[in-house]
């Protein structure tokens, strides 16, 4: 649940060194009013993690898993659009936000996992932002069962891959379906200690190839 508290400012740019140095300092821009409204900068207390060894994987999920194709920054537009469908309820990602995150992805700073049925169309997918052992996860959609849930199992086996202890996977705020698959609530002063930890430790592999 937002707080009033959770906004720690309002204004500034989305270029990649406003961007990049506002995660590192524990900070995301989102909107105060929808597309249109002015750029607040936010850090939840509490933040909403995703512990990587605390992911719960239920039985219909892993049947999931098998049955969707999932890739690593084929389609980053294309999964941010999908974020950004203004048929979503509360949506805030406006054409700038997707430019402003486009280049991150070009500097190799953005990345997306996507998930494709059996005739090659995209069903699902995330992005957000990495940098050394942070993945800041930004959003996620999904047109077919479970998609973005794959999407999300997915990432966590990229950032557990190499066994580098300590990658930090930031959900912002844990809402009941993050918290259905294992995401908890830190005090801020936590999450930014783990976040500084974090940022010392190298990419995932899957993220540095294209860094």
């Amino acid at each position: 649940m937002v707080g009033a508290h959770d906004l720690v400012g309002v204004g500034l740019d989305l270029e990649p060194t406003t961007l990049v140095a506002a995660y590192r300092a524990g900070l995301f821009p989102m909107r105060l009013e929808g597309r249109r409204g002015p750029l607040g900068w936010w850090s939840p207390d509490p933040r909403g993690v995703l512990p990587l060894d605390g992911l719960r994987v239920t039985r219909s999920l892993r049947v999931s898993c098998r049955r969707y194709r999932v890739t690593v920054d084929t389609a980053f537009d294309v999964v941010v659009a999908g974020c950004a469908d203004r048929r979503r309820p509360n949506g805030w990602i406006g054409s700038d936000v997707k430019a402003a995150y486009g280049r991150l992805h070009e500097l190799g700073v953005a990345h997306s996992v996507e998930a494709w049925d059996d005739g090659g169309g995209l069903v699902g997918g995330l992005y957000g932002v990495a940098i050394g052992g942070l993945f800041a996860g930004e959003s996620m959609f999904h047109r077919a069962r479970d998609a973005s849930k794959v999407a999300l199992v997915h990432l966590v086996d990229l950032l557990r891959a190499d066994g580098v202890p300590g990658r930090l996977l930031d959900v912002q705020w844990t809402t009941p379906h993050l918290a259905s698959l294992g995401a908890v609530d830190v005090p801020r002063q936590e999450y930014l200690h783990r976040l500084q930890h974090a940022l010392d430790l190298p990419l995932p592999p899957a993220f540095a190839q294209v860094s």
